[in-house]
């Protein structure tokens, strides 16, 4: 009867180790190696429709992972996707943030110019009741007119990092766990922290004075509304051939990401006017806009994105987005031009 491969093999060495005795040991490996790949080449052999089926497997899932991140990412939550921005941009903080030696503003936002994606002012105000300046004035107490006053800053004056007017928001500081405030009613659905409205109303009844109505969308919007609006527009960027993380890293310039956003604790408010009803640059050439970058101050209120600053907000610049940071901080913030994460380097 003839012998197989591994009958001959075995009972070759175990001749040769017989006649060698030296040679024990070497020939109990070489006949362990030789064994082991004729076991693993029988095995593969008897098993190539099987192994064949794992590699098709596993090349369908290759080619398909990206559009699978995609989905996945869209449809779970915010905090998986904020850990990989990080990691793009780096941990930074407000120090340094405002370093000495500051990378220009055109090599740290995406060219965009050729996209053609506008804000539009029904994403903020589908499913919220829209008044004109009069509707809200009237439905709450008489408030003085005339012109705000400039606050004027003690010499001695210190600010607290612990103020609730000067919590800073941003993507390296993101709403901190269990922050609550009580809800205060602009006008129907429309809210935002009760102890901002006094000072809102009547700076938009000083406007108002000057012939300028202001109206305001999107005040406080919710965690899942805010998502809503990222989403969109990463969808939208998407449309443009972008991959995920493209389109995520873009739109966090013009969207602030869900649980990072100063809407999301009713302090921050877009403001237009009757006469110009879109959120984008061309409101900061308004009548209308002008007046509030001048005057916003005077009422506790900071154009919280200002030109030039996206080197340091990390957000373009958006000529309608007001804070409320209280009179004393905004005057300084006013007087020395600086944002609201310039002004915590310089003064907490």
């Amino acid at each position: 009867m003839k012998k197989t491969f591994r009958e001959r093999a075995i009972i070759k060495f175990t001749a040769i180790a017989k006649r060698h005795k030296r040679l024990h040991y070497p020939c109990l490996i070489m006949l362990s190696v030789i064994l082991g790949g004729y076991h693993a080449c029988r095995h593969f052999t008897t098993n190539t429709k099987r192994y064949a089926s794992v590699a098709f497997v596993v090349g369908f899932f290759m080619s398909s992972c990206s559009f699978s991140f995609a989905v996945f990412a869209e449809r779970t939550s915010f905090t998986k996707a904020q850990e990989v921005y990080g990691e793009i941009v780096g941990d930074s903080d407000v120090s340094l943030a405002v370093e000495s030696e500051r990378v220009p503003t055109e090599q740290i936002l995406l060219e965009d110019e050729d996209l053609d994606v506008e804000y539009d002012i029904e994403d903020d105000a589908e499913g919220i009741d829209t008044y004109t300046i009069d509707d809200i004035l009237e439905s709450q107490d008489a408030y003085a007119s005339g012109k705000g006053v400039q606050q004027e800053i003690e010499e001695d004056y210190e600010f607290d990092e612990s103020d609730w007017r000067l919590v800073l928001i941003n993507k390296q500081h993101p709403i901190p766990e269990g922050y609550s405030f009580d809800f205060g009613t602009i006008k129907g659905n429309m809210k935002c922290d009760a102890r901002i409205i006094e000072d809102l109303l009547t700076m938009m009844q000083a406007a108002k004075d000057e012939g300028i109505n202001l109206e305001i969308c999107s005040p406080y919007r919710d965690l899942n509304r805010q998502e809503f609006l990222f989403n969109k527009k990463v969808k939208i960027y998407m449309g443009q051939g972008m991959s995920y993380m493209e389109a995520y890293k873009l739109a966090s310039q013009t969207v602030t990401v869900p649980g990072a956003s100063e809407h999301q604790i009713g302090l921050a408010l877009d403001i237009f006017c009757d006469t110009y009803k879109y959120l984008d640059e061309g409101f900061g050439e308004t009548e209308a806009g002008k007046w509030l970058a001048e005057h916003s101050s005077e009422y506790g209120f900071t154009l919280r994105y200002p030109k030039d600053k996206e080197y340091i907000t990390s957000i373009e610049y958006e000529p309608w987005h007001f804070r409320y940071v209280g009179k004393e901080a905004a005057a300084v913030m006013q007087e020395e031009e600086i944002c609201l994460e310039e002004f915590w380097d310089k003064y907490l």
